[in-house]
């Protein structure tokens, strides 16, 4: 084992879960994954969005478009903790534990391992840059394991920061949709592009060749 990879949680409110993660603790994003269509019939559009908290490790977020919060927002707990009969099994599982191992070998025993006991693997799923398997333990509580498919590259980390703040305009309005934030995000590409190929070192001039 190589410690946590990422631990993750359910937020109703992602401008605020930005703001104090990246701004105020300043955990850069690192990584944001935007769904749609995604899961069982009625799983809302979602996006899932990493923050950076040193040694490789990551704390992580779900924010679901339309998804109002339930239970008592007086009760103590957090929003799992108050949840109510009926909540849906994806709201339920966005809270779970990341356990990074380093390859496809290791993955495969530690799945063989599952399937031999009382806590079978119930899913083996292939992410953008990730290979997970899951289950749940004697708690309750959703267990991943997953390994590495490709590094995440800058391009990637540079898209997310798009996303994010996309998102946290988006989110700070009336209804918001992944569409409104896809929308936001073109916008946000086009009114920054100017100052990126400014930013870009300019090509060296090509040298004088003489006969």
């Amino acid at each position: 084992m190589r410690g946590v990879d990422h631990a993750a949680f359910p937020t109703f409110d992602p401008a605020a879960t930005v703001r104090f993660y990246r701004d105020v603790l300043k955990f850069p994003v690192v990584h944001s994954i935007c769904a749609a269509g995604w899961g069982p019939d009625q799983h809302p559009d979602f996006i899932h969005f990493f923050f950076d908290i040193g040694n490789d490790d990551r704390i992580a977020f779900f924010y679901y478009f339309g998804h109002e919060p339930v239970g008592d927002p007086e009760a103590r707990g957090d929003a799992w903790a108050r949840l109510p009969e009926g909540t849906p099994e994806f709201f339920a599982n966005s809270r779970h534990l990341a356990i990074h191992v380093d390859s496809e070998e290791d993955l495969l025993e530690y799945r063989r391992r599952l399937d031999g006991s009382e806590w079978p693997c119930e899913m083996q799923v292939m992410h953008e840059t990730i290979e997970s398997i899951y289950t749940h333990d004697p708690n309750g509580y959703m267990i991943e394991l997953t390994r590495a498919l490709r590094p995440v590259t800058p391009q990637e980390d540079l898209d997310a920061t798009l996303t994010i703040d996309a998102l946290c305009e988006v989110a700070s309005g009336p209804e918001p949709t992944l569409e409104k934030l896809l929308t936001r995000k073109a916008e946000l590409i086009m009114e920054r592009a100017e100052a990126w190929e400014q930013a870009l070192p300019s090509a060296p001039e090509p040298e004088t060749v003489t006969p």
